[in-house]
């Protein structure tokens, strides 16, 4: 049994869509195991950016089945904008290539409306307010609507229409605009008979694969420093993005992962509110960031909004490499540090007249942490065209073998650029 498991192992948006479209050229199955439409992977083939939002990041390799699982909460009509997004790409997202877990929860139009309220009147936390949280809400109430009731739309359709009323009610309490709960309940049912053909017993099929000794990539979506377990709570997403969601999320056996990656950028970004204490302001963050101008820029695939950036932090990494069992890490975007004189890495933390070397449960403590920086000297050749760690820049080389030391994690793939073959593999 070979599962073969990559995370993000900072706060998203690490580039793990491009890792995890590189490891799924060695995958028969790419799963997605949690999240929703809140998460966006950006892969770029043949010099075109396709941003996948749902759809596992397998769905550009052939031969490659692509699952989504119980542990997701779906969009419907993201859904279908995306799988014809994929087809005009040249790919295909086919009910023989994609399969949606009949126990995945729906995202109804209500949720939306009830994420944006809360943004807007109750002091939020900086969602995509894509209504990720208030699915998740329903499926813990046990209010939630499952995929598999798409199989009879008019039932689907009406089911809608009536949790629709119900979060209308929760609207109007709020002052908030409502949702045309007849229209919605007849999208919905016009929708279900598209989806339909896609609905499977997504945990049977893996558990199948496994004994027949297919090779699986289970990929995550967002950070495990948002879990809603381990993160930096409140300011989290809504499912479990660390490596217990692999198990909930899909419903395979611990024993079946035989191997746990994380992606981590070389230095760090954040987006939304909560605390990161290695964030910079000024000319630092503008050169980290980017203008916006390429998708390779540190703006959000969902939203657009600017990424918060900020050096490398270790203790974070450390902590979430611990928790995850991580043993290997794929660090992107080291390109972006060409061309600065000092890089500086966050080793630990200064706080209430203590250091740390893990990262706090409590988020109103990791505010007030101050970070304790090591320098080291930047590289100012091209990384873009090396292929080989021998060819890397010498600081480039000590600057890597610093983080695996500090983090306890051997760094085995290394992102110098936004193409496919712009990948050292070690």
């Amino acid at each position: 049994m070979s599962i073969t498991v990559l995370l993000g192992a900072q706060w998203g948006d690490e580039g793990k869509g491009r890792i995890a479209d590189a490891l799924a050229s060695e995958a028969d199955i790419v799963a997605r195991f949690n999240g929703g439409p809140n998460a966006g992977h950006s892969i770029n083939v043949g010099g075109k950016t396709v941003k996948l939002h749902q759809v596992p990041s397998g769905v550009f390799r052939l031969g490659c089945q692509n699952i989504i699982g119980n542990g997701v909460v779906l969009n419907p009509a993201k859904l279908l904008e995306e799988i014809e997004q994929i087809n005009e790409a040249g790919a295909q997202a086919t009910p023989e290539n994609l399969r949606i877990s009949e126990n995945a929860h729906i995202i109804l139009q209500g949720h939306i409306a009830l994420d944006k309220a809360k943004e807007k009147t109750q002091g939020g936390i900086g969602t995509t307010q894509t209504g990720i949280g208030f699915a998740y809400a329903d499926k813990a109430y046990r209010v939630g609507i499952r995929a598999g009731m798409m199989r009879d739309a008019e039932k689907f359709g009406d089911t809608v229409y009536k949790r629709t009323l119900e979060i209308n009610a929760q609207l109007a309490a709020q002052n908030a605009e409502q949702v045309d709960a007849e229209m919605t309940g007849a999208i919905y049912t016009a929708m279900a008979t598209q989806i339909a053909p896609y609905l499977a017993d997504t945990s049977a099929i893996l558990r199948d694969a496994l004994k027949r000794g297919k090779r699986i990539l289970a990929e995550g979506a967002q950070g495990v420093l948002l879990d809603i377990d381990h993160g930096t709570y409140p300011f989290v997403t809504s499912s479990s993005a660390t490596i217990g969601g692999v198990m909930t999320g899909l419903g395979v056996p611990p024993q079946s992962i035989s191997r746990v990656m994380g992606a981590a950028k070389a230095f760090s970004t954040r987006v939304g509110k909560g605390p990161m204490p290695t964030e910079l302001d000024g000319e630092m963050a503008l050169r980290l960031r980017g203008t916006g101008a390429n998708p390779w820029d540190e703006y959000g695939s969902t939203t657009g909004r600017p990424r918060r950036v900020g050096w490398l932090d270790a203790v974070a990494l450390r902590t979430a490499v611990a928790v995850n069992g991580i043993t290997e890490l794929a660090l992107t975007k080291l390109d972006i540090l060409t061309g600065i004189d000092t890089l500086n890495i966050a080793t630990r933390y200064q706080v209430d007249g203590r250091s740390l070397d893990e990262l706090p449960s409590d988020s109103e403590v990791l505010e007030r942490c101050t970070p304790i920086y090591e320098q080291m000297a930047g590289w100012t050749e091209d990384v873009q065209n090396c292929r080989s760690f021998t060819e890397l820049p010498a600081n480039a080389q000590n600057y890597i073998r610093r983080i695996e030391t500090l983090v306890k994690a051997r760094i085995t793939v290394i992102s110098v650029g936004p193409e496919r073959e712009q990948m050292i593999v070690r």
